[in-house]
């Protein structure tokens, strides 16, 4: 298993994004211990999981419920934190809090409900992140800016959640940069609220040096880690 080609592929993969995060923190100035790596593994088996541990990584990202349980429940020996940072429904709730350090994707009070109750009931503290929509197109999900202040104030009062901070997605009709920084008004308005809410997840593999430019503290990366989605799964 140490010397799989699939073990290979993913240190070089791994070393590449390594080298662009600490890149851009250079340019940022910023140290790159400031900015945690999220491998984003959807798509990809559980023995990636375990191979990206046996690297190093420990901060795994999943989009559906339905295969980060399972996966979770294969890598429970390893010590990862999970991110959970696709779309989340209110039935799902249960389930992911019973795995998931982070949710990333909390935008409305009545997931903020279902989480804080679902994360009480596993004896488990949750660290949510408002999504915030920086186009408000309702399909790709997230908070609009005046909607931030109060989710913000809800989150932070709900027990068995902790108000951390935000995350974005970068509109592909928008260039990174300006995405990320009106971000950064969600962010002030997050910590006026909660000190503590310093985590900024923003970034991906096209435009993790952007968000670092902008004060990223997490980047999602799933394609530059670990290649292109497997065939056949969406």
């Amino acid at each position: 298993m140490t010397d799989s080609p699939r073990r290979e592929e993913l240190a070089l993969r791994l070393a590449a994004v390594r080298e662009r995060i600490s890149a851009a923190c250079d340019a940022a100035g910023r140290a790159a211990e400031e900015v945690t790596l999220i491998a984003v593994t959807k798509t990809f088996p559980a023995s990636d999981v375990r191979l990206l541990s046996g690297l190093g990584v420990t901060d795994i990202g999943e989009n559906r419920d339905a295969e980060a349980a399972p996966k979770a429940a294969q890598c429970a020996d390893l010590d990862l934190v999970w991110h959970f940072i696709g779309q989340l429904q209110t039935n799902k709730a249960a389930s992911v809090a019973r795995y998931a350090t982070f949710v990333h994707s909390v935008d409305r009070l009545r997931l903020i409900r279902s989480l804080g109750a679902a994360a009480r009931q596993a004896g488990r503290v949750i660290q949510g992140l408002i999504e915030v929509s920086l186009d408000a197109d309702p399909a790709r999900g997230g908070a609009l800016a005046d909607q931030v202040p109060g989710l913000a104030e809800a989150l932070a009062a709900e027990p068995g959640l902790v108000l951390a901070g935000v995350m974005a997605i970068a509109p592909l009709t928008m260039e990174p940069a300006e995405a990320f920084a009106r971000l950064l008004d969600s962010v002030a308005v997050v910590r006026a609220v909660w000190p503590a809410a310093t985590v900024i997840s923003a970034g991906m593999s096209g435009d993790l040096e952007a968000a670092i430019a902008a004060g990223a503290t997490h980047v999602r990366i799933g394609t530059a880690l670990l290649g292109d989605r497997r065939a056949g799964v969406r």
